[in-house]
């Protein structure tokens, strides 16, 4: 069982890794070809890179579809069927009969060989060198040597021959999709505009609310008559909070809930993050009202509202750290070694610490790269904007200070801050908040479409058992 269990996590981190999930294969609802018999929409099939059958599958190897030039047998299929079983009750997900998870997965199947074959068509190719280093990747995740992932793999009947070829097919089919799909979705300025509009609408109705509860616990597996005791309790309790009962006094008296000896106090809450039925309640309520008895699966629950407050307008700020700073950059070359760049630098190091010329001054005689007629000056920085070397020993440095000789992937630095301010992004931070939510629902939408044309394009014969 631990061998099947690690099995199907090693087919789960590579089906990550390819950024292609099985829910992109089967969400759409496909269209059988014209002529061919009527397929079910396919819903669970599982990933695109599972095991063919078992060498011990008592299953008669014959053409069960044929996709444009090519076959899919009946070994394949049953094969298919196994690991999406395995990988189901894995999950403790429902299973649908048979025959319509059969149907389900040579579905998949056959959208997955078209894919396949538009991408030869159109020359995508996976290089080894990607293929191994994507392998290495899977095998990391799970905390494998590669070595140790194929014996694993081979135990359980899985050639690793034929891992590598699903995951270069897994591969293929993701370039596939980015060239045809990724790339044409696009999401306008005034688009985002329209969105973020009405997110401010929305979120204009957002409250937080300062609560107090009473709870009635109604014992799990209750019997009818324990059930209408419980209720009998909490109605028992409205009757005195209406009659002028201290609300709190009543929590500490009658409440089930951990919070009763507080009298009740659970304290400010964001609406919305409460039960529908709870946030539906309280938004009716004025400051100092209670609700009516609400029922859960947990028991009857009595809601006072100590307070309420906006949420509309309320953001995380998004401030930023910005650095403005020059550098000098020496290279490596035929005719100056890595030796003398070092010496080079420490001597205009130096001369600036002689007052013999400014950083500035200095960066324009000697730097190698385009800011040398700017003083060395690379203006102003947000992070992430230079490699990791550079701007780790940008970031120890003080306005004024400069730096010790720093190596980077360009050659050898000085580096001087000139000064440092914080700016205030939270409003580009929404907008590409905004845009990645439109640009994901376009892309849903874009993926789907392409994938019902690339099924509808391919001439699909179906065999019968013969």
């Amino acid at each position: 069982m631990m061998r099947t269990t690690r099995l199907q996590s090693l087919q789960l981190a590579a089906a990550l890794l390819c950024a292609i999930s099985a829910g992109q294969v089967l969400a759409q609802a496909a269209a059988p070809a014209a002529g061919t018999p009527a397929a079910t929409t396919p819903a669970a099939a599982g990933s695109g890179f599972l095991p063919p059958a078992s060498a011990n599958a008592k299953v008669v190897d014959s053409i069960q579809v044929v996709v444009n030039d090519e076959v899919i047998t009946r070994n394949e299929v049953a094969g298919r069927m196994v690991q999406v079983t395995a990988n189901m009750k894995a999950r403790n997900a429902q299973m649908p009969d048979t025959a319509t998870m059969e149907r389900q997965v040579l579905e998949a199947m056959i959208v997955e060989r078209a894919q396949l074959q538009l991408a030869k068509e159109m020359g995508v190719k996976v290089d080894d060198r990607t293929l191994d280093a994507t392998i290495g990747r899977i095998a990391e995740n799970q905390k494998l040597s590669v070595q140790d992932m194929r014996n694993q793999m081979e135990k359980e009947g899985m050639p690793f021959s034929q891992f590598r070829q699903d995951i270069r097919n897994e591969i293929m089919m993701q370039r596939l999709r980015e060239h045809e799909v990724d790339s044409k979705v696009q999401v306008s300025e005034a688009e985002i505009d329209t969105y973020m509009a009405a997110a401010k609408a929305a979120a204009a109705d957002r409250i937080e609310v300062n609560i107090a509860q009473i709870l009635v616990r109604v014992p799990e597996n209750a019997s009818p008559e324990q059930i209408a005791a419980r209720a009998a309790r909490a109605e028992e309790v409205m009757r005195q909070l209406r009659t002028g009962a201290d609300f709190a006094r009543m929590a500490s008296t009658y409440s089930d809930a951990p919070d009763a000896l507080k009298g009740g106090d659970i304290g400010w809450r964001d609406a919305d993050r409460l039960p529908p039925n709870f946030s539906t309640e309280l938004r009716k309520l004025e400051s100092g009202q209670v609700t009516p008895i609400l029922k859960t699966n947990v028991g009857f629950h009595i809601l006072k509202l100590a307070g309420k407050r906006s949420l509309a307008g309320e953001t995380d700020k998004a401030v930023v750290e910005q650095t403005r700073a020059r550098h000098i950059l020496l290279k490596v070359t035929p005719t100056m070694t890595e030796a003398e760049v070092k010496r080079k630098l420490l001597e205009i190091k130096e001369k600036m610490a002689n007052n013999a010329g400014t950083f500035e001054e200095l960066a324009r005689q000697y730097s190698q790269d385009g800011s040398a007629s700017k003083g060395g000056d690379l203006g102003w920085l947000y992070p992430g904007d230079t490699v990791p070397e550079f701007e780790t020993a940008m970031n120890g440095l003080k306005p004024g200070d400069t730096s010790d000789i720093v190596q980077s992937p360009f050659g050898f630095h000085l580096i001087q801050v000139v000064e440092r301010k914080s700016e205030d992004v939270t409003q580009q931070k929404e907008r590409n908040v905004a845009r990645q939510v439109l640009r994901d629902r376009k892309m849903q939408e874009a993926m789907e479409d392409w994938m019902r044309q690339v099924r509808d394009r391919a001439y699909v014969e179906f065999r019968e058992e013969g």
